[in-house]
């Protein structure tokens, strides 16, 4: 697969974004959160690792900005603590 062909991705409210390039994430995650919404999936869990941080404060800036989302949060440890973020969705078509 080629750096310019699309990767596909379920959409089943999981998002891993360890095989993502910083540059793509900010128009990954909001397409991504879209396309679950318009599926009804309204829990999102994004992964995107401890590291430096500098992938979740990306993120977080993102889903701040969205208005489709209700709230987020920090995961627990048993779903990844500091390395992912649990996002509610706001309910509705988009």
């Amino acid at each position: 697969m080629s750096e310019d062909e699309p990767v596909r991705i379920p959409i089943d409210g999981v998002l891993d974004l360890h095989a993502f390039r910083a540059e793509h994430v900010k128009d990954l995650v909001p397409e991504y959160l879209e396309e679950c919404r318009r599926r009804k999936i309204y829990y999102v869990r994004i992964i995107h690792g401890k590291g430096t941080g500098a992938l979740r404060r990306t993120v977080h800036s993102l889903l701040a900005r969205n208005p489709h989302v209700l709230r987020f949060e920090t995961a627990d440890l048993g779903a990844g603590g500091w390395g992912a973020t649990e996002v509610i969705l706001k309910p509705g078509s988009t």
